[in-house]
Formats: structure tokens, C-alpha cells, sequence
């Protein structure tokens, strides 16, 4: 996105600046805060992927079992509690200057900061098969949550045999008459208790070793074609959505050029200081390449980055 011809509006400068409102930004802004430091985050909303993606959690610390909803919820509160400015608006482009680094906005705004923190998370990974992205918001959706309500009674078909793919079928269960799990592999990679979780529900299919070809229909989403892996068949499947959880990408567009990146499009860090190979720049989260993605794995990354950029300005004032 081209930026030069904005009217930009400056504002002060920072100590720091964090980039995204998920676990992982939220906990870098609370450990900036308690570090004394001038904070400033920007996201365009307070939970990231869990808001989109986490149904329940039952592996976060401190909770047996907890909504997304809640668990975001929770967050936000503890941010609140610190005083921390928050900026509803997206990130498009950082720059280095001199010492100091400059954050455009989409909403026309320019930030100053001594050290920015990434932790701006991932969006869906589309499948990218004929009839997707005509169908977006007519029948296909990357969120159960957001969208499951809508298929009360209906059939859908949930493509990915993963964590994300079996919660997501788990939830539509609420509402859905019939759900389809369509695994690309030859097993599914969900957690065993999703797995268990599954089996027990009658209104669960799992279909693996099949990749899904087209998704048809003319207003609305009325069947999707399928191939089996092994015998090349065709066969169609006659379903009102279609719910894509195949994985994310990292959001990092605002950044290329300016750091290293893996072959998964993410960001290369330092795992004991979450340094991105720019002095002051850090990154956590998702956008990573850390190997796991976890809700405590990225709160605990966001903790790492803000006591690592504290100790990077008390050594570079």
C-alpha cells in the first residue's frame, strides 16, 4: 500500500509500541507497563485468533475450562488495569529512523517509538479452489464462532483434521444437523481428546484421505466436490456451508523488506530474546517462528519480548 501521498497525523513518541491485541501482544503491554514504561498498543481488536477460532480453552493455567469469550475478556480487564492506550487501527507499514522507529497506520496516523514489539497474530489460509471466493459470506466462512448460528439445522462441511478443524466441528454441533470433517491426510492431527469428543457425536462424519475440489452453488453454497485420494473418484456432497480451517498465515505485509522471514512467511526471531536481527525490533506470537502455537506459548513469548526490549532502552538511553 502506498503510503506517501497521506496526510499523515504524528503523534509522541514511545518507549515502546506493540503490534497486535492478542495473548501475546496483551501480555507484552502489562509487562511493558509494570517495567515503567511509556506503552502504546495498536490492533484493530483486544483478542486476536481467540475471538475467531477458540470455542473453549482447557489448557490455559489457572482455568479448567473457560470460552475464548472469556478468557478475552479477562485480558482485556488486566489491560485496563494498567492504563495502557489502545489504538483501534491497523499497522501498514514500520520504518527505521535513525534509533527510533516510525508506525503508519491505515487510519492516517504515524507513531513514534524507541522499540516496537510485533505480536500482530495470523489470518485464515484460504484453500484457494473454484468457487471460494465467490462464496465468501454465502456460504463460506473461516469462523465457526462468528458464523456457526447461521447453519441451525442446516449440513456443513469442515475442511482440516486438525485442532482447529474438530473444535470447529464441535461447535457447529450446537446448531448443525449434519457436520462433514474432510481430511486431506491419511489420519487426522487433532488432539486426542477432540478426537474422543468427535466419535461421540452422531452428528460428525470424518471423511480422511479426500481433498476438496470445488464448492458450488448460485446465491448460496449448495454442495461441494470431492476427490478421494487413493481412487481419484469424484463425488459431491450436498451441504448448505462450508467452514475452512487449514491453517493461518502470519500477518507480517507491514514488514517485509525490514526483517527475516522463514519459508512459512514467518518472522525469524532470537527464541531467547525474541529479537528480530533489528536492533529495538521484537516480535511473539504466531507470527513467529517459534514451533508451537499456543495461547500460553504466545502470552509467554509477549512476556519474553517486553522484559527483552526494557533491558534493550535501559542499555541504549
Amino acid at each position: 500500500m502506498k503510503v506517501h501521498n497521506m496526510k499523515i497525523q504524528k503523534n509522541n513518541k514511545y518507549d515502546i509500541i506493540i503490534i497486535g491485541g492478542g495473548p501475546a501482544g496483551i501480555t507484552a503491554a502489562i509487562y511493558g507497563a509494570r517495567e515503567d514504561l511509556n506503552v502504546l498498543l495498536i490492533t484493530k481488536n483486544i483478542g486476536g485468533q481467540i475471538n475467531r477460532k477458540t470455542v473453549e480453552i482447557e489448557n490455559y493455567p489457572g482455568f479448567g475450562k473457560i470460552s475464548g469469550a472469556d478468557l478475552v475478556q479477562k485480558f482485556e480487564s488486566h489491560l485496563k488495569k494498567f492504563k495502557i492506550p489502545v489504538k483501534k487501527d491497523k499497522v501498514i507499514k514500520i520504518k527505521k529512523q535513525s534509533k527510533d522507529f516510525s508506525v503508519l497506520t491505515e487510519g492516517k496516523k504515524e507513531f513514534s517509538a524507541r522499540s516496537i514489539i510485533i505480536a500482530s497474530g495470523a489470518d485464515p489460509r484460504p484453500l484457494e479452489v473454484p468457487g471460494e471466493k465467490e462464496m465468501i459470506g454465502r456460504g463460506v466462512s473461516y469462523c465457526a464462532i462468528c458464523d456457526g448460528i447461521l447453519y441451525k439445522n442446516k449440513a456443513v462441511a469442515v475442511v482440516g483434521g486438525g485442532n482447529s478443524g474438530f473444535e470447529a466441528a464441535i461447535f457447529l454441533a450446537r446448531f448443525a444437523k449434519q457436520i462433514y470433517i474432510l481430511e486431506y491426510g491419511s489420519k487426522v492431527k487433532a488432539d486426542k481428546v477432540n478426537q474422543r469428543l468427535v466419535e461421540k457425536n452422531k452428528k460428525i462424519k470424518v471423511f480422511i484421505n479426500v481433498e476438496l475440489k470445488e464448492i458450488k452453488g448460485k446465491n448460496l453454497v449448495d454442495s461441494i466436490i470431492y476427490q478421494n485420494n487413493k481412487t481419484k473418484e469424484l463425488k459431491t456432497l450436498k451441504v448448505d456451508g462450508v467452514f475452512i480451517e487449514i491453517g493461518s498465515i502470519p500477518a507480517t505485509g507491514f514488514v517485509k523488506g525490514l526483517v527475516s522471514f522463514n519459508k512459512k512467511d514467518e518472522i525469524k526471531v532470537n527464541p531467547l530474546t525474541g529479537e528480530t536481527g533489528i536492533l529495538g525490533l521484537f516480535a511473539a506470537g504466531d507470527i513467529t517462528d517459534v514451533k508451537y502455537k499456543q495461547i500460553v506459548i504466545a502470552a509467554g513469548e509477549g512476556a519474553k519480548t517486553a522484559l527483552s526490549a526494557s533491558k534493550y532502552l535501559q542499555t541504549t538511553k
